[in-house]
Parts: C-alpha cells; structure tokens; sequence
C-alpha cells in the first residue's frame, strides 16, 4: 500500500492568497512579470518541474498548439525528477496548489502538470 498524499489544485498567482491553498509551489520557469516576491506568498518556486524553455516557446500559449504541448510535456515529466520531489512535498501537506502566471485558465502547463500528478500512484 502507498503512503497517503494530499490533495492538488491550482491558482494564478495573480489570484489573492487563500487559507485553503495550503502549500504554494510556483512551477513557472521564469518569475510571473509584475508580481513582486513579497506579495507572492509562494512557499517554494519548483522551476525545474516548468515545460522546459524549448518547449515554452513553442507553444507560446498558443490554444492551437495546446495538445501537441500537453503530450510533449508529459514524455519530460516522465524523465523529470522535480516530479519525484514534488510528491515526496505534497505527501507532507494536506493540500498543495500549484501556481502559474499564464492568461489563459484553461489551456496552459499548470493544468497538465496538475492532471499529469493526479495520475501517478502515491508512494
């Protein structure tokens, strides 16, 4: 049997902290523009998780380009060890929230890293 682990979700950093966030991880690899450091109330910016900077690119939050992105970004998670270390965070919180900087809501990285950890068995 796996250890248990807390629940995810995530939020745009532009969003106001909550209580309900819990652990605030921010998996951005370039720091959100306009948002000072202080006022982040970020626990723990996790850049090495982040789509790395080819891929960013390429997809330049463009919605056309969101499936070839999302398949593309799950084959470097699954070679990633920053996966690994959020898990082993996570397991120590009973929710974790991952933050992003991007506009849309609905298509961007946060969301497939989000659905990429929801898939992976604990422990």
């Amino acid at each position: 049997m796996g250890e248990s682990r807390g629940t995810f979700g995530v939020k745009r950093i532009f969003e106001p902290p909550a209580d309900g966030d819990g652990f605030r991880v921010l998996v951005d690899r370039l720091w959100p523009r306009g948002m000072a450091k202080e006022d982040a109330a970020v626990d723990l910016w996790l850049k090495d998780v982040a789509p790395s900077t080819q891929l960013r690119k390429e997809f330049n939050h463009r919605p056309e380009r969101f499936a070839g992105f999302s398949e593309r970004y799950r084959l470097e998670l699954d070679a990633n060890p920053a996966v690994e270390a959020l898990l082993k965070l996570a397991a120590e919180h009973p929710r974790t929230t991952l933050l992003y900087a991007a506009r849309n809501t609905e298509a961007n990285h946060a969301l497939v890293l989000l659905e990429y950890l929801r898939g992976r068995p604990a422990g």
